[in-house]
């Protein structure tokens, strides 16, 4: 039995040894990018270093990272998908050797010393070429020096095995995705990695950015400087290691679910254990959401609505199985006491975690009594239009799926107690209608909020890097007016404007909105230099910098001077001068959550 505590272990242990250097694990909440609520991806904090600029730590860097992907939440309860895990990770920066990175995968794949792996069992996918890029012919030859039988090797097209933006254009290159073999039979004569059947467990992904592709239709060229980025999800991979059918089976949720099971009236069953699984995952997510760094609680926008939406569900499910929603807290404490060697945030933030589930969990008890007189509203109108329905017209006892999904989208109400309480009245429900503005509500979450890190690269632009330098400036501001225990609880840039959440305990006024403006405009006046530095921790604290101070940043840190402004550890993009900032005006200040205030702000 392998541990996820010891694949990390293990992982830290090899690329130590093969020079690579351990970099911070960031926060959940990305920083600058418009394009994601939360981090989904290792390669995420990353962007700046992926786009040209020195990391303090050199070109050959591993991580494991906290992740949350949204776009699958309907998939959560099967035997893998999680909306919260963790990422192992490494990168070359600046280069892309693809023969040195498939050798130090295979080595790590199965040499005794780290996974064992049987080399026969493993198969791997390459990218067959197009009209873009040439067949990956020396990833392939790699593989099979190492080991790997020839039969196991697959060429796939451009959907499967190509990394690059949603525009076309840009930063891309081929991957190599690499799968373990279960033991199963194949399901049919095509089955290959990448069949859904189980057969084959994909462990780990490398990433070659070796092109840039300027006009879509074009052919690819070399980049000037190329990346390699690495995944391997250890849920995923501790799953396949032990053997398990589920990666719910083994480590911390094995012992979530254990104890859910000693408590709810209903056991783990066939009949039971989705709901099991969504509890297990939901609370999880929403500890290290509520545990993070930036301080994220429940609200109807943004990172806020996940929150909302990963907790009411889980009071959903804990309804299907029996369960008391005052165990929640204890599944925290399970959570917390496992994860606190690798996070210490989410001890320091226990308390809060607890409070804020129970806040919540009262808010939908009362969001629930205002769906039901909601539904009595939806019967009352059906029940009017009969009373009024011209001479011929059938009026059904059918709740449209519109009002259907309104009651789940706005009310929490589960289209299963609304067909239930419909059915009670003599009602049914149009379920066609409702699933069909459902995958409508869920197509337009994973495009506006799910999202995935293309984007990332694509956003970087000048607009970005100046209103980012001005979130440093006002942020000196605020210090200034409020108090240094002012800090960043969120942040959201996009080419147009800001976005920026803290902590205050009032709304602020006109006149002191006022005085933060002018605060900003005189440094922007000033024209003052932008300039950087790469400091050891002890150095930027002598500066005076602020930012996280935390030994996982490694021997030195970027840090960031704007005269005497602000001095702040951060990856940057920035403009140069000040000047180039032109004027910043605010053009809201609104509440966020409680405590926690909200800017918008542009610059013209």
């Amino acid at each position: 039995m392998i541990t996820d505590k010891q694949l990390k272990a293990l992982w830290a242990d090899f690329f130590t040894k093969h020079g690579f250097k351990q970099i911070q694990n960031s926060s959940l909440i990305p920083e600058n990018d418009p394009t994601v609520l939360f981090t989904t991806a290792g390669m995420h904090p990353l962007v700046p270093y992926l786009l040209g600029e020195s990391h303090p730590a050199g070109k050959k860097l591993f991580d494991v990272q906290r992740c949350i992907r949204t776009g699958d939440i309907d998939d959560v309860g099967d035997y893998n998908h999680n909306t919260f895990f963790e990422m192992l990770g490494n990168w070359f920066l600046g280069s892309c050797p693809k023969d040195e990175m498939i050798r130090l995968s295979y080595e790590f794949l199965t040499s005794k010393d780290y996974l064992g792996l049987d080399p026969k069992r493993l198969s791997v996918t390459v990218f067959e070429g197009d009209e873009i890029a040439p067949r990956d012919e020396v990833t392939a030859k790699t593989w099979q020096e190492c080991g790997i039988l020839k039969e196991n090797i697959y060429f796939n097209s451009k959907e499967d095995n190509w990394w690059g933006l949603g525009s076309g254009i840009g930063p891309c290159g081929p991957d190599t995705e690499m799968f373990y073999d279960s033991g199963k039979e194949k399901c049919s004569p095509t089955c290959r990695p990448g069949c859904h059947c189980g057969k084959y467990n994909e462990i780990w992904n490398d990433v070659f950015m070796q092109y840039k592709v300027e006009n879509v239709g074009e052919k690819a060229k070399l980049l000037d400087n190329p990346n390699i980025d690495t995944g391997m999800g250890v849920e995923r991979t501790v799953c396949v290691l032990n053997g398990a059918k589920s990666s719910y089976d083994v480590g911390i949720f094995k012992d979530v679910i254990d104890f859910m099971d000693s408590k709810a009236e209903l056991k783990n069953t066939d009949e039971t254990v989705r709901s099991y699984r969504i509890l297990a995952d939901h609370l999880r997510s929403s500890i290290f959401i509520l545990g993070d760094e930036k301080a994220i609680t429940p609200s109807n926008i943004g990172q806020g609505y996940i929150l909302r939406r990963f907790i009411r569900r889980s009071v959903n499910h804990a309804r299907k199985i029996g369960l008391d929603t005052k165990y929640f807290a204890d599944i925290a404490d399970l959570y917390i006491n496992y994860y606190l060697d690798d996070y210490e945030i989410l001890a320091k933030n226990r308390e809060l975690i607890k409070r804020e589930l129970e806040i919540e969990v009262e808010k939908f008890a009362k969001a629930i009594e205002q769906g039901y007189k909601e539904f009595e509203k939806v019967i009352n109108g059906i029940e009017r239009h009969k009373q009024f329905a011209k001479e011929g017209e059938i009026v059904e006892n059918i709740i449209s799926g519109k009002a259907a999904f309104r009651l789940f989208d706005t009310f929490g109400f589960p289209i299963e107690l609304t067909e239930e309480i419909a059915k009670e009245r003599g009602y049914k429900v149009d379920r066609e209608g409702y699933n069909e503005a459902y995958k409508a509500h869920q197509e337009e979450s994973r495009t506006a909020s799910a999202g995935t890190f293309k984007g990332g690269l694509a956003d970087s632009s000048y607009e970005n890097a100046k209103l980012h330098t001005a979130t440093h400036i006002m942020l000196a501001g605020l210090k200034k007016m409020f108090g240094n225990q002012v800090v960043q609880k969120g942040s959201n840039i996009t080419p147009e404007r800001l976005r920026f959440d803290f902590n205050l305990d009032h709304k602020m006024t006109e006149n002191e909105i006022k005085t933060l403006e002018d605060f900003v405009n005189n440094v922007i006046e000033q024209k003052i230099d932008v300039t950087c530095e790469e400091l050891t921790l002890e150095e930027a604290k002598a500066s005076g910098a602020h930012g996280i101070f935390d030994s996982k940043y490694g021997d030195k840190v970027k840090v960031y001077f704007i005269g005497d402004v602000d001095r702040q550890i951060c990856g940057g993009p920035h403009a140069k001068n000040t000047g180039d900032l032109h004027h910043f005006k605010i053009i809201k200040e609104e509440s966020s959550s409680s405590g926690i205030r909200r800017i918008k702000a542009i610059l013209d």
